[in-house]
């Protein structure tokens, strides 16, 4: 049988094949987990469709060199095959907090990979530029080898330097903190100083959006780039430095950052003629990104709970209400589909799994910071959100000892969670993420398992379980200065040094997802499989050999692969054949090849191999 049909046994039989296969065409329609026990099981889909995509290890991502996050296992429509700063730094600062949060030793060594990946790349000279003066650190996308992508492409883009500062920061905090100051002061600090210079000398000039498309100035950019000019002087700081760069541009970043305020909205591209409204999950992104546990609903920082934030929460989400089939017959002040702007027209303008992830997670942030504080105040620009999901709600402020507090948090979880609740209704029982759900069928749409989809189920799932990230200083960095400059700083800019990490303690991983990586030319109707001397694969029986995937095959990387839960220390033979159309098996030649799965604190290892 031919590649197609073969897929469609196997997802019948319920396997869950690489790539996200087995998606569905249409939604689906059988009973689902109530949202909490779901959430929980998707939470470690999620884990894993990240690690999946990154580096030497992961099951997904043949070809690309250690610490390299790609954006998506998919090479054709759309091709994502790449690293993104912006998507890497998002990814690594979700790692990050997971890290820190459980002491997962697997994440760490992810993370240290991830840090010597950076210190090549910062080094890289691209289209945008090279380190000598930081153009280069706005270069978008690299190769999944870590060279230059040197086509057409919108470049520069300013928001990655200030979130790959921020995700580093997150890591050298918890160095400093457990015993590690070397390692965060000689290693980590050097690229994070490259980033904040590149921020204080750039962030008033403007480039590409995050969604890559506008040329102007960007919410999401300008907002993240002061969060990371504030903690990277604290940062400084606490290693013994100065950023006297950061500590003179901080101010004019909030500064300008104002200019985004509507009166009702934030506007978030201006600095352009593009025709858009401006409404844009762009903004939901800023204020999750900058979202700090210890600020209070300040207007000026955006803050989750702000009444900009969520006046402006409503108004986005509520752009996406008439223009999705999905949120057909859903009342105003239930959650619905969220995409990234009204207009959009890419693969004919959807919702996002990341956007409607977004829209949640800044209420479960905002939530957070309501219970922290104690009260609740409504006010005149935020009385419409509080009215459509409580109606009786009226401007005042209530404390959390009253009846009326009780209520709105207990309105703003239910519609936190009505979010989440359309994830779930439109992810597919793989659990598989792709980047988009279709508008009217809601099937899963564009490139499959995008990585920061992932990542934004694990932020959302923290945030909901108030496990939140350190302050990045919101609370103390939030005056706007008497007279705002279209100011600059000018940055000295060197290559950090290759890290080396101490061995950090940890605990072995008992069980290894070994991928096997093999090279081989077939024709439609072949398929290849793995078997070996060991039960888990088949003790040498063919019918019992472990199915790979085509799902990344090309013509000039013609692989198929697929992973295999190993204990380690396990010794094994092993050999790849191909079954043909016919029922036919062809072996590949002798000798049997043999590995031993490593006992570390590694929880995934991949082989690659040509077919002999």
């Amino acid at each position: 049988m031919g590649l197609g049909t073969f897929i469609k046994s196997l997802c019948a039989l319920g396997f869950v094949l690489p790539l996200g296969q087995c998606i569905p065409a249409t939604k689906l329609v059988d009973k689902r987990a109530a949202l909490d026990t779901w959430i929980t099981s998707e939470n470690a889909i999620a884990l894993s469709g990240v690690l999946a995509n990154i580096g030497f290890t992961g099951a997904k991502s043949y070809g690309a060199a250690s610490g390299i996050v790609l954006a998506s296992p998919s090479k054709t429509n759309p091709d994502y095959f790449y690293t993104w700063t912006r998507d890497s730094a998002l990814v690594f600062k979700a790692l990050v907090d997971q890290f820190i949060n459980t002491k997962d030793g697997n994440l760490q060594l992810q993370i240290d990979d991830y840090i010597a990946a950076q210190a090549k790349l910062q080094t890289v000279s691209n289209p945008s530029g090279s380190l000598s003066n930081g153009a280069g650190l706005a270069e978008p996308k690299f190769m999944p080898d870590g060279t230059a992508f040197t086509g057409d492409w919108g470049r520069p883009q300013r928001d990655g330097p200030a979130l790959r500062a921020t995700a580093l920061i997150a890591y050298g905090r918890w160095l400093l903190a457990n015993g590690y100051s070397s390692t965060a002061t000689n290693f980590v600090w050097p690229l994070v100083n490259n980033d904040l210079q590149y921020v204080a000398q750039y962030w008033n000039q403007t480039g590409f959006d995050l969604w890559e498309e506008v040329n102007g100035s960007s919410f999401f950019t300008t907002a993240v780039q002061h969060r990371a000019l504030v903690e990277g002087s604290a940062f400084a700081a606490s290693v013994g430095k100065s950023c006297p760069n950061c500590d003179s541009q901080a101010p004019q970043t909030l500064c300008f950052l104002q200019r985004y305020w509507s009166g009702s909205y934030v506007i978030s591209n201006i600095n352009t003629n593009n025709g858009r409204s401006g409404k844009d999950a762009n903004s939901l992104l800023g204020s999750i990104h900058t979202f700090d546990p210890n600020a209070r609903c300040d207007d000026i920082t955006f803050q989750p709970c702000s009444p900009r934030m969520l006046a402006n929460h409503k108004v986005v989400t509520d752009s996406f209400r008439s223009i999705y089939g999905v949120n057909s017959g859903i009342a105003a002040g239930s959650a619905a589909a969220v995409g990234r702007y009204p207009e959009d027209v890419y693969y004919n303008g959807n919702p996002w799994y990341l956007c409607t992830l977004s829209a949640a997670e800044q209420l479960y942030s905002a939530l957070y910071q309501f219970n922290k504080i104690g009260s609740i105040d409504i006010t005149s620009t935020s009385l419409a959100f509080w009215k459509a999901i409580y109606p009786s709600a009226a401007t005042g402020t209530y404390t959390s000892s009253s009846s009326t507090f009780t209520a709105l948090t207990s309105a703003l979880k239910s519609y936190a969670d009505g979010y989440v609740a359309i994830i779930q209704k439109y992810t597919p029982s793989t659990g598989a993420l792709a980047e988009q759900f279709d508008k009217s069928s809601g099937a899963p749409l564009s490139a499959v398992d995008l990585t920061w989809s992932y990542a934004s189920f694990l932020t959302m799932n923290s945030a909901r379980n108030n496990v939140v990230p350190t302050s990045w200083g919101a609370a103390t960095a939030n005056t706007v200065p008497g007279s705002c400059l279209a100011s600059s700083a000018t940055g000295s800019y060197s290559a950090a040094p290759a890290p080396s990490f101490p061995v950090f303690p940890c605990t072995t991983a008992s069980t290894v997802s070994v991928t096997f990586n093999v090279l081989v030319n077939t024709s439609p109707g072949q398929n290849i499989f793995v078997v070996g001397s060991i039960p888990s694969m088949g003790t040498w029986d063919t019918s019992k050999a472990v199915p790979l995937s085509a799902s990344m095959y090309t013509s000039n990387a013609p692989v198929w692969y697929g992973s295999v839960n190993l204990g380690a220390g396990t010794s094994f033979s092993y050999k790849f054949i191909r079954k043909n159309s016919d029922g036919s098996v062809v072996w590949e030649s002798d000798p049997n090849r043999s590995w031993t799965v490593p006992n570390s604190c590694r929880t995934a290892a991949r082989l690659v191999d040509t077919w002999r």
